[in-house]
């Protein structure tokens, strides 16, 4: 089959995907960060990359730019956690593939990799709406409180809202795309 590489700094993520393509038949590498990615193209280096477009250190955005570099024939899919339809879109225009939001299971991730790579930027145009300003605040809310450890007291003093008012938006539902 072919080989992968998968870069993840989330370990459970990153070992269920690696497992699956090996089940699937196919030769993994595996990576937590931009660094320790890089370091293993010197190898034998890999057709197709799963990117994970938030991670600690250098982001999955340089990630693939530098892939790209060394190797513009790889096939990359960057998985987004956070909805950021932006970042995901400016992937697809450095050269990935496809995106898919996480958690993606194997099966899409292949999928995804099969794309027709002749019109990646009107598929993502196809594929994504923008979505309301509501829902942007949600989203946006979500990661600050995620990059604070869940910590509702930071998360409002980053966001300059009172304490209890994010806490009331943090009880509603998410807002529909």
């Amino acid at each position: 089959m072919s080989r992968i590489l998968v870069v993840d700094d989330d370990h459970l993520l990153r070992e269920r995907l690696a497992r699956a393509f090996r089940d699937r038949g196919h030769e993994v590498s595996v990576a937590a960060d931009a660094d320790s990615a890089l370091e293993v193209l010197a190898g034998d280096p890999p057709e197709r990359a799963v990117v994970d477009l938030r991670m600690p250190g250098r982001s999955g955005l340089d990630l693939v730019r530098d892939l790209l570099e060394r190797i513009p024939a790889m096939r990359i899919v960057v998985l987004t956690g956070y909805g950021s339809i932006a970042t995901a879109i400016e992937a697809i225009r450095m050269g990935a593939t496809y995106y898919l939001h996480k958690p993606a299971d194997a099966d899409e991730v292949l999928a995804a990799f099969d794309r027709d790579s002749t019109a990646p930027d009107e598929a993502a145009r196809n594929d994504v709406t923008t979505p309301s300003l509501a829902r942007a605040e949600w989203e946006h809310i979500n990661r600050v409180l995620a990059d604070c450890g869940g910590n509702v007291s930071e998360a409002a003093r980053r966001l300059g809202l009172h304490r209890r008012s994010l806490q009331r938006k943090l009880q509603k539902y998410p807002p529909a795309e």
